[in-house]
């Protein structure tokens, strides 16, 4: 007799985000953001949207609810202190308004374990690399967070899992953003050509 596994549940915080901004991207390897000297190296993005996303009511009742499912009945009281102290996985862009694309806007910044890398894909689901040129800082993507409860030792937050990015379409790209494309080199032959570049 064979018995089918039990299906996982999907987490109440899981959210699919749609035609939101890229900036920050660190997706191919992982690396320490900051200078905290016990950080440990992962993966991120900053993740933007528009005062007028679609998304945004999602987003907030998906924290609440995170909140709920984890502080029960302390969590109007907890989610509202993290509000207050700005730990919440959606941010106020103003306050990051010296980085491009953020004043006027939302942000959730988003990241995962060294041993987690995200799923990287273009419009099509052909895998991405490092070498592709995309995603990158500026343009438009679909993302999947898991947003999640932390309790611990470092105190209590809502945080975002980065679990997977979609190449959406293009945008103008951020300050050291997209790699230059191929174009836009000239060739250089050997003589003079070289001598002018040198």
């Amino acid at each position: 007799m064979t018995t089918t596994p039990a299906t996982l549940a999907t987490p109440i915080g899981r959210v699919m985000l749609h035609n939101v901004r890229l900036s920050f991207p660190n997706l191919f390897e992982p690396s320490i953001v900051g200078d905290d000297p016990k950080a440990k190296p992962r993966y991120s993005a900053m993740l933007i949207l528009t005062p007028e996303h679609p998304q945004l009511k999602e987003i907030n009742d998906k924290m609440v609810a995170v909140s709920k499912e984890k502080w029960a009945a302390k969590a109007e009281a907890v989610y509202k202190g993290l509000k207050t102290s700005d730990k919440l996985a959606l941010h106020d862009g103003d306050t990051k308004a010296q980085y491009d694309g953020l004043g006027g806007n939302f942000f959730i910044s988003a990241a995962s374990q060294e041993s987690a890398r995200p799923t990287v894909i273009d419009r099509n689901k052909a895998p991405l690399t490092a070498k592709d040129g995309k995603p990158y800082a500026g343009c438009y993507v679909n993302v999947h967070i898991d947003l999640w409860a932390q309790d611990n030792g470092f105190g209590k937050r809502i945080n975002a899992q980065l679990r997977g990015v979609q190449f959406l379409r293009d945008g103008d790209a951020f300050a050291a953003g997209r790699p230059a494309d191929i174009d836009e080199f000239q060739e250089v032959t050997e003589g003079a050509d070289a001598v002018d570049f040198a």
